[in-house]
C-alpha cells in the first residue's frame, strides 16, 4: 500500500497493529534504521501502547501473555538492545505479539509460532533441581506453548509488515521471509509513501501533485500493481548503480593490492634471510649512483657539474667528508670515476663500522633500520594513496579516465616510496653509532639469618649467642629484660637508655 505522507504511512500500520492484536495474531514490524523503529515505538505510545522492559525475561515473557496477547504493549529490537536479542526474537510468536526490529535483527534464529520452548524452560526452570515438582513444570510449560501455537496459527500465522521499501530487494525478501517459516502460514505485507528515500528518487513530487489533483483522500491507500512493477524496476536501478559503484571501488583495490602484495613479499624476505648486508649494500650503491647523476648529468662538460651541491649531498646522506672538488679538478676524469670512488669510501665506512662493532650485531643493525624504515614509508604511502583516489575523482570533468589516472600517480607515489627507502636507510646507516652499556652494579643484599621463636621462652633458639661485650650479637632485646651486658640493670636503664 502506497499513501501521500509519511504521518498517513505509520498511522495505517498502527490500525492494522490494533487488527492483529484483537485477533491474537504475531507481529513483526521491519524498519530500515533505529531512528524508524524509535519513531514508530514513540507512536504506538501515543495510541496507548506500552514499550516491555526487555532486561528481565521472566516478567518479559508474562508481559507479552497479559490478556491473552490481547494488550497493548510492544517490544523494540533494535542495535541498543542487542545483548537481548535471542530473547525478544524467541518470543516474538505468541498470539498478539508486537516487535518492532530493523530489516537486519533477528536474522538467523526462527520465529516459532506460540514462542521458543526451550528459552521457556531454560528462563523458568534454570535453577530448579531435578525432581518431580520440576518434570511437572516443564510438561505444563510444553503444554501451555503448544496451545499458544495452535492459537497463533487459528489468528493466521506471523504477521510480517514492512515499514518501506529497502534500496535491495535482497532485504526485503529475507524480511518477508521470517514469516511462514517451518511450514506455518504467514502474511507480509508493505507500507510505502511518496516521502520515502526510494520513491523520492524517482521523481514522487510529480506523482504527488497528480494524485492531489485527482482527488486523494488523506489516509487511502494506492493499491496497483503498475506501481510494484515501478517499485521492483526503481530497486533494479538502484542495486546496478550500486553494484557498479563497488565493482570501480575494486579495480581501485586492485591497485593497492598488487603493491601490497610486492612490499609485503620484500618484507618476508628480509625477515626470513639470516644477512641483508648484500641487499643494504646494493640500496647505498644506487643511492650514489643517483647522487651523481644529479649533480653530474651524463656528457657534460666538467664546467656544468654542480660539485658544491654533490658534496653538500654526499655530506648528508653518507656521512663523509670526500675531497670531491679535488676529484672534479683531475684531468680526464668522468662521472664514473666518481662513483667508484664514492662506493668506495662508503664500503670502506661500513665495514669499519662492522669491524669496531663485530659483524654479527652490525647484520642486526642493518635488518632494523631496514624494516623500521619500510613500516613508516609504508604506512605513509597508503595514506597518500587514500588522498589520491579522492583527487582523482575530479579528473573525469576533464574527460581523463580516474581509474587510469590513479594507476598511473600510484605508480610514481610507489617508485618515489622505494627512492625513499633507499635513501633513509643508507643515511642512517652511515650515521649509526652502538653504544654498549654496562649493566648496573646489584645492590649488595643484606646477610639474612635464620630464626626460631620457642613458643614458651620467646627466645631465638637459631640466632648466636649474646656476647656481652658485642652489641651486635644482641638483637632486639625487651626494655624490662636484664641488660645482655651484665650490669644487672634493667635493658631500658643500661644500653636501652641509650638509644
Amino acid at each position: 500500500e502506497v499513501y501521500r505522507t509519511v504521518e498517513e504511512k505509520f498511522l495505517a500500520i498502527v490500525k492494522l497493529i490494533d487488527d492483529c492484536k484483537e485477533r491474537g495474531q504475531p507481529i513483526l514490524v521491519g524498519t530500515t534504521s533505529i531512528e524508524k523503529s524509535e519513531y514508530l515505538a514513540e507512536l504506538l505510545k501515543k495510541h496507548g501502547y506500552k514499550q516491555i522492559d526487555v532486561t528481565d525475561p521472566a516478567s518479559f515473557i508474562a508481559a507479552q501473555q497479559q490478556e491473552g496477547g490481547k494488550a497493548k504493549v510492544f517490544a523494540v529490537l533494535n542495535a541498543r538492545y542487542h545483548e537481548q536479542e535471542a530473547l525478544i526474537i524467541s518470543q516474538a510468536g505468541l498470539p498478539g505479539a508486537v516487535t518492532i526490529a530493523t530489516n537486519m535483527a533477528g536474522r538467523g534464529t526462527d520465529i516459532q509460532l506460540g514462542g521458543n520452548v526451550d528459552m521457556r524452560l531454560d528462563i523458568e526452570l534454570g535453577e530448579m533441581p531435578e525432581d518431580e515438582k520440576r518434570a511437572v513444570r516443564e510438561a505444563e510449560i510444553k503444554a501451555e506453548a503448544e496451545e499458544l501455537k495452535q492459537k497463533a496459527l487459528a489468528a493466521g500465522g506471523l504477521y510480517v509488515i514492512g515499514t518501506e521499501r529497502h534500496e535491495s530487494r535482497r532485504i526485503d525478501n529475507q524480511l518477508r521471509g521470517r514469516s511462514g517459516r517451518q511450514g506455518d502460514p504467514g502474511h507480509s505485507k508493505f507500507f510505502l509513501s511518496l516521502q520515502d528515500d526510494l520513491m523520492r528518487i524517482f521523481g514522487s513530487e510529480r506523482m504527488d501533485s497528480m494524485l492531489q489533483k485527482l482527488g486523494l483522500e488523506e489516509g487511502e491507500a494506492i493499491i496497483h500493481p503498475w506501481i510494484n512493477k515501478a517499485l521492483e524496476k526503481a530497486q533494479q536501478k538502484v542495486e546496478a548503480r550500486n553494484f557498479d559503484v563497488r565493482k570501480n571501488l575494486l579495480k581501485f583495490d586492485d591497485v593497492m593490492n598488487d603493491q601490497r602484495k610486492v612490499v609485503f613479499e620484500q618484507r618476508i624476505d628480509l625477515m626470513d634471510g639470516d644477512t641483508i648486508q648484500e641487499t643494504v649494500a646494493d640500496m647505498r650503491h644506487d643511492v650514489i649512483e643517483d647522487l651523481v647523476s644529479r649533480h653530474i648529468p651524463e656528457r657534460a662538460y666538467p664546467e656544468q657539474w654542480d660539485t658544491d651541491g654533490l658534496l653538500e649531498e654526499v655530506r648528508t646522506t653518507l656521512n663523509m667528508d670526500l675531497p670531491v672538488k679535488e676529484w672534479a679538478d683531475e684531468e680526464g676524469i668522468a662521472d664514473e670515476e666518481v662513483k667508484e670512488r664514492l662506493r668506495r669510501a662508503a664500503d670502506e665506512a661500513m665495514a669499519g663500522k662492522a669491524a669496531k662493532y663485530s659483524p654479527d650485531i652490525m647484520r642486526q643493525v642493518e635488518k632494523a633500520v631496514l624494516l623500521q624504515t619500510l613500516d613508516n614509508l609504508w604506512r605513509e604511502h597508503l595514506s597518500n594513496l587514500d588522498h589520491l583516489r579522492s583527487a582523482v575523482a575530479f579528473r573525469g570533468y576533464a574527460q581523463r579516465d580516474p581509474l587510469q589516472e590513479y594507476k598511473t600517480e600510484s605508480f610514481t607515489l610507489f617508485e618515489t616510496m622505494l627512492a625513499q627507502l633507499r635513501q633513509i636507510t643508507t643515511a642512517q646507516l652511515m650515521r649509526v653509532e652502538l653504544v654498549t652499556e654496562q649493566p648496573p652494579a646489584q645492590p649488595e643484599l643484606p646477610e639474612m639469618h635464620a630464626h626460631h621463636i620457642d613458643p614458651v621462652t620467646g627466645e631465638d633458639e637459631m640466632a648466636e649467642p649474646r656476647d656481652p661485650e658485642r652489641p651486635e650479637t644482641w638483637g632486639k632485646v625487651g626494655r624490662n629484660e636484664p641488660c645482655p651486658c651484665g650490669s644487672g640493670k634493667k635493658y631500658k636503664h643500661c644500653h636501652g637508655a641509650l638509644t
